[in-house]
């Protein structure tokens, strides 16, 4: 996992609609880069409704959220379409910039083709401030909206 204090490696990958999206677009903004290891299942489902429904707190902190996966455009559209997920879903399938942050497993783990559940929170400068292997997908986003709320005011 990537350290608090490092540069977000820069990264370009196609949004569930297949539109290219970079981690530059969102500089002078907050960004969660939320990593989940596959669509639809119940942990990544629970942790994406939980952002989905702090939407609106993330957004008057002025935090972007987005999520990335393995998993291709047209499973990230499903998902996005059947949780009416608003963020972008980013589809990393050669795993290129899941390599550069860290979240690719390795070994023989036997769930080598899904990343780790790691979050990033990124300030505006793009600088990486809090990381995150994330254990309670139930508490993951009240706990980046603390520390985002604490960062942001002491930056």
């Amino acid at each position: 996992m990537l350290s608090a204090g490092q540069p977000a490696p820069e990264f370009t990958l196609p949004d569930q609609h297949g539109q290219p999206v970079s981690i530059s677009d969102f500089r002078g903004q907050w960004v969660l880069l939320w990593w989940y290891p596959a669509a639809q299942t119940p942990g990544c489902t629970i942790e994406g409704q939980n952002l989905r429904d702090r939407a609106a707190d993330f957004a008057a902190a002025g935090c972007v959220v987005l999520g990335a996966s393995f998993d291709d455009t047209a499973t990230n559209l499903a998902f996005s379409e059947m949780q009416g997920f608003e963020f972008p879903l980013l589809s990393d399938t050669d795993h290129t910039v899941g390599t550069a942050y860290e979240v690719v497993r390795h070994g023989d783990d036997h769930y080598g083709c899904f990343s780790e559940r790691y979050s990033y929170l990124i300030d505006p400068q793009g600088l990486i401030r809090r990381a995150y292997a994330v254990s309670d997908v139930d508490t993951h986003a009240d706990e980046v909206l603390a520390d985002l709320v604490r960062l942001s005011t002491t930056s």
